[in-house]
């Protein structure tokens, strides 16, 4: 009976004890995994004065679409449009001058055609089918673009632009062809005036299709190559903002931004007051004297300017005078060049 009672009291020990031990701290919850950061992207180069402007090497391959008409004749002689010829020619005098030596174009292969263009849907127009749209007998067909995919595999582009052996493609070509002014292909591609070229992404390099008509002159050409420019460096500057991002300041005019104009777009010169006005007699201040005598410094050169200074009307003077305002200076600041013309020439440089 004794035993049984120390049990009994040895039990109500251990009760009353356990009552006043303290329990263990309940384990917190494991905090949310913080989420993955995004990868840095390349890194920028360091801000400098001295870095050189050096010329852009850029290797082209030419292909003309000149198709033979019933009577034996090119398109472009049976039309009495201008001679491929001469507007390539043209146009690369321009850029070489415009660019003050940095574009050092090469058209490393020409490849002459007498045949009309595959568009989407397989079509292709015949001499006759041809004219029936010129002379507004037929509409022109629908769907209206090019196979840009058949051309590529056709010339094996995107294995050429990725061995470096060729940088970009120009097309010369005629009316409802069916090539955009210019578009970009390869890994990273960009609007460039035109939709990215769909399939070209195994090719590690960026490059650009342009496309020309020998129905224009050399004038249009430089227009293509105009809103070329305007694409790519909006892209190359849109990290920045406000006075940083001199690409907005570049293409100010009167109309937009009263009073601080400075060398308008490709379709705006200063003092336009709607698309394509480039003969416009008003006088309105401008700093385009700043950026082509001046930049990066800016002494605040600004004088009163009108269609005088830009060939009074001439879409080709209009356009070479907006080229040769790009800036071609030495250094760099916010890790883009002074030399706009590497970006323009190269679209691999944007970072």
């Amino acid at each position: 009976m004794l035993e049984s009672l120390g049990n009994f009291l040895n039990a109500l020990i251990h009760l009353i004890l356990s009552l006043f031990q303290r329990k263990p701290a309940p384990t917190p919850p494991e905090p949310p995994s913080k989420p993955a950061e995004p990868p840095a992207g390349p890194a920028l180069p360091p801000d400098n004065l001295t870095e050189p402007a050096l010329p852009t090497p850029v290797n082209v391959l030419l292909i003309v679409f000149n198709p033979i008409m019933q009577n034996g004749q090119s398109l472009s002689e049976f039309m009495g449009w201008y001679h491929p010829n001469q507007l390539i020619a043209g146009f690369l005098d321009d850029l070489q001058e415009c660019s003050y030596g940095l574009a050092a174009y090469r058209i490393v292969q020409r490849v002459d055609l007498e045949e009309f263009t595959i568009l989407v849907d397989g079509f292709r127009y015949t001499p006759q089918t041809y004219l029936d749209v010129l002379q507004k007998t037929a509409p022109p067909h629908s769907p209206s673009l090019a196979d840009y995919g058949q051309i590529l595999s056709r010339f094996n582009v995107l294995d050429r632009v990725a061995r470096r052996e060729i940088d970009e493609v120009w097309i010369m070509a005629f009316p409802y062809a069916g090539f955009y002014e210019s578009v970009m292909g390869g890994a990273g591609a960009f609007w460039c005036n035109g939709p990215v070229l769909q399939g070209t992404e195994s090719c590690p390099r960026r490059f650009v299709v342009m496309g020309f008509s020998y129905e224009r002159y050399v004038g249009e050409m430089l227009e293509a190559f105009g809103h070329r420019a305007e694409s790519i460096l909006t892209k190359t500057f849109e990290r920045l903002s406000g006075e940083a991002n001199l690409w907005q300041r570049f293409t100010r005019y009167d109309k937009i931004a009263p009073g601080k104009a400075a060398c308008g777009t490709i379709h705006f010169a200063p003092n336009s007051e709607r698309d394509y006005d480039w003969n416009n007699p008003r006088l309105v201040p401008s700093e385009c004297y700043d950026w082509l005598l001046n930049f990066p410094v800016f002494r605040g050169d600004v004088r009163l300017v009108n269609a005088d200074e830009w060939g009074d009307g001439n879409l080709r003077l209009h356009h070479t005078w907006w080229l040769k305002h790009l800036p071609h200076a030495p250094g760099r600041k916010n890790g883009i060049h002074h030399n706009w013309w590497k970006y323009v020439l190269d679209p691999n440089a944007v970072v």
